[in-house]
């Protein structure tokens, strides 16, 4: 395979912004038929890299050849028109426009005089829909559809052109593993047909399963290419972090408190039904299962963002009734929510009046804003949580993902939360990020906190959590302790099989 010319090469890449060296002379390729996979830490520069490929960003210095013709792109149509399809990780979709409108948006087949061919458009995207297996048709409006379903739509638009290469930049985060499957053959086809793959995940089991090659880029610098089947999850690590990380299980003790949140019989329509847990305080207990098990709809439930229409939610033994944001956050609740840049982050604006928000009224002085108790506060978390960010004045939406989930994460520990919920705390973070994550949840239980965990990543909630409940299909099928719970036994209560939990 090695001798073959690569389908795109990019060399000797250089990109510099205000204060940042993002990329320090990076060269990588993917040659045709092959599954190559970018790593590295958040801020490496794995994005600002396929940003340049994808002629979104231009290169203060290097080349990109198409075989072995060097190209300059300088904006993504250009490099979509020379076989450069780019799979973003963050959707970039028109909710308000049918699913075939987005598949082919800037390039909808015309009949005369310019009229959009609707015919041809819903044949030519149902087709499309049909290789992916998917439950909605091309008329399908896409603000309707659930995260999963539009990650889908981005996938589609890879089957729309004769592609020299496709970059898949975390496709899975928001798939079932069903929709993982129907992914793995869709590039397996792209495979057949000769085009280059390049696939950037946090998920190894993936990586390992699916890819020919991994590069690695730490810092803003390449730091080697290694065959697939010739290597291992710790060697990827240290290069990716230059240290070795603790998979192991949460062995780690210490003594709890008293029950700082109890659900009592919690039902919400048809989303989750007769739901019971409680959590002490130095403790954190994971709520793992399969997308739509009802995880999500709980914590959004404890946060006032649902009424549940029936059950009890009691804090320190007394019962609460939760009706808003405003009234959990009132009550030392606070959710750090699945997604993060819409839900969690106002992009547009910087590292601390993010960190801030939810406490700007009470860092007022007179008509305005105390800025020195603002920037105190930040720095405070930027160090507690190792957010690398040039400064407070760094707008949010310019930061990594696993930088831009720290920043939500100390959001809501600079309000003192007595519960934090803490909703698949590691989505889209690099292996180094997601240790610190791990190790950070830890360390507050052991300050005290009570903390929820929602996961959908098996390693993750077996390494922090002291407790984990199985949900299925709206219900807690059962309650493990961490010395009891196995492998088989989780996956047996995710798939709705009830187990004596004596056995």
């Amino acid at each position: 395979m090695t001798d073959q010319t690569p389908v795109l090469r990019l060399e000797d890449i250089v990109k510099t912004f205000p204060g940042v060296r993002a990329l320090d002379g990076v060269t990588f390729s993917v040659l045709p038929g092959e599954v190559h996979a970018l790593m590295g830490e958040n801020g490496a520069g794995k994005s600002t890299l396929m940003k340049v490929l994808g002629g979104i960003y231009q290169p203060d210095e290097g080349q990109i050849l198409i075989g072995e013709t060097p190209v300059v792109m300088t904006t993504p149509l250009e490099a979509k028109a020379k076989g450069i399809i780019f799979i973003h990780q963050e959707l970039s979709l028109a909710t308000e426009l049918s699913v075939a409108e987005n598949i082919w948006l800037g390039e909808l087949p015309r009949k005369s005089f310019g009229r959009v061919d609707w015919t041809k458009l819903y044949s030519e995207t149902d087709a499309i829909l049909e290789k992916l297996r998917v439950g909605f048709n091309a008329k399908t409006r896409v603000g309707d559809l659930s995260i999963a379903n539009q990650q889908m739509v981005e996938i589609a638009r890879a089957l729309t052109h004769e592609a020299r290469a496709v970059i898949f930049d975390e496709p899975t985060a928001s798939l079932t593993d069903a929709e993982k499957v129907v992914l793995f053959d869709v590039i397996e086809d792209l495979q057949k047909e000769g085009v280059g793959i390049i696939y950037i995940s946090h998920r190894m089991e993936e990586i390992f399963r699916i890819t020919d090659r991994i590069s690695v880029l730490r810092d803003g610098q390449y730091r080697g290419t290694l065959n697939t089947a010739e290597t291992n999850e710790d060697e990827i690590t240290q290069l990716m972090i230059g240290r070795s990380l603790d998979l192991s299980r949460n062995a780690s003790r210490h003594e709890l408190g008293g029950v700082a949140l109890e659900v009592r019989g919690l039902s919400c329509g048809d989303l989750y039904r007769d739901v019971n847990f409680e959590v002490r305080r130095g403790e954190v207990v994971g709520f793992y299962g399969l997308v739509g098990a009802g995880r999500t709809e709980i914590a959004e439930t404890l946060f006032g963002l649902r009424d549940p229409t029936a059950g009890q939610i009691l804090l320190d033994g007394e019962e609460v009734r939760i009706h808003s944001p405003a009234d959990a956050i009132a009550r030392g609740i606070s959710l750090v929510p699945e997604d993060r840049k819409g839900q969690g982050l106002v992009l547009g604006m910087n590292c601390r009046d993010n960190m801030t928000l939810p406490q700007v009224d009470d860092l007022t002085a007179g008509p305005f804003v105390a800025e020195g108790s603002e920037v105190a506060i930040f720095d405070q978390y930027r160090d507690k949580l190792d957010i690398r960010t040039p400064g407070w004045r760094q707008v949010v939406g310019n930061l990594s993902g696993g930088n831009q989930q720290k920043i939500v994460i100390g959001k809501w520990l600079s309000m003192h939360p007595s519960v934090l919920i803490v909703d698949e705390p590691t989505r889209g973070i690099d292996v180094g990020s997601k240790s610190e994550i791990h190790n950070l949840i830890r360390d507050l239980a052991a300050q005290g906190y009570a903390v929820i965990v929602i996961s959908s990543e098996m390693p993750e909630v077996l390494h922090v959590s002291d407790r984990i409940v199985a949900m299925y299909s709206g219900e807690v099928i059962r309650t493990f302790t961490s010395e009891e719970v196995t492998e088989d036994n989780l996956i047996q209560a995710i798939s709705g099989i009830r187990v004596d939990s004596a056995a």
